[in-house]
């Protein structure tokens, strides 16, 4: 494992960098991205990030003013990539030639020549932080607002367990450097589509409940967003939705995602392993947030997941 400074020293000798996000890219990985992307740049290095598909429109601020640099990659840096099977249409390409790997998951297997791992993280915008604060660049209010970003979205507004006092000394710091984080909080978590409320509509008439009322399930098809019109952008977030029931301890979201195969999020109140759960099933994350993906039928998907998580409810 390699040192945050030693990694800043590294990146101080290296050009022309492409900064891969993940499938599926929510704001810590964007956040993580675009932060990095711009230090780069104002060390007068040439560097792009690569997102899967289009940005979506309450990202945009991410990449004002960062328009696409034309140069042939020399340096590839992975942020909040916690294994290659999330690396989507990149990992082809790049999955052997990853240099330096920054991350906050500690089932963390991607392989790179330089890598940081800090599980403690509650974002991986804060291990970007402190990077940039080694590097040296100075954090104006459009980079300070990608690393609000990615650490408001992946402690849900600064609510869950993940949220340490450095999270919030960071956060300080950031608002303290003229970030917007009202507008920001706002635009993440007060502000929905019309599609977003349809799907959400669904998703409740979905609403299963296994072992007395603990665990709780809801799914959505493509049919479904179909019928809304919602898109991935309206898609974010449905997950936390079981998981606000009382009393459950474990909240799943199952997402069809194309023929027999499935997206599985599943969410805890803190007090049970959503990653172990999501372990059984060749998946990974945090100990309260979790994900993996299933081969099978919608109903075979669920049985999987219910039973991953009654076995550590132990229910």
């Amino acid at each position: 494992m390699s040192s945050l400074n030693e990694i800043a020293g590294y990146l101080k000798t290296r050009d022309k960098y492409v900064i891969l996000t993940h499938i599926y890219p929510d704001g810590d990985t964007l956040g993580s991205a675009y932060a990095l992307c711009r230090a780069l740049r104002r060390l007068d290095k040439q560097a792009n990030v690569l997102i899967h598909g289009t940005l979506a429109g309450k990202f945009a601020y991410l990449e004002k003013d960062m328009e696409k640099q034309d140069f042939e990659y020399e340096t590839v840096v992975t942020v909040d990539i916690a294994s290659p099977s999330l690396m989507g249409e990149f990992k082809e390409e790049f999955e052997d030639k990853i240099d330096v790997c920054i991350d906050h998951h500690a089932s963390n297997d991607i392989t790179a020549s330089m890598r940081y791992v800090n599980a403690d993280a509650a974002s991986n915008c804060e291990n970007i932080y402190y990077l940039i604060r080694l590097l040296g660049t100075e954090i104006d209010p459009q980079l300070a607002d990608c690393i609000y970003t990615g650490m408001c979205t992946d402690t849900g507004c600064f609510r869950f367990t993940n949220v340490t006092p450095d999270t919030m000394r960071i956060a300080a710091d950031l608002i303290e450097l003229g970030c917007r984080n009202a507008e920001i909080n706002r635009v993440m978590f007060d502000t929905k589509s019309l599609a977003r409320i349809n799907i959400e509509r669904e998703v409740l008439n979905t609403l299963r409940f296994y072992a007395d009322n603990k665990i709780a399930v809801v799914y959505t098809t493509r049919d479904m967003e179909k019928r809304t019109g919602a898109k991935d952008e309206d898609m974010d977030g449905l997950a936390i939705i079981p998981r606000q029931i009382e009393g459950v301890s474990a909240g799943i979201t199952v997402k069809e995602k194309g023929d027999n195969y499935y997206r599985i999020s599943v969410r805890t109140n803190g007090d049970h392993n959503a990653s172990w759960i999501c372990s059984k099933l060749g998946g990974g994350g945090h100990f309260a947030a979790a994900g993996c993906s299933v081969q099978g039928s919608l109903e075979e998907a669920i049985e999987k997941i219910v039973h991953a998580a009654v076995d550590e409810l132990s229910l």
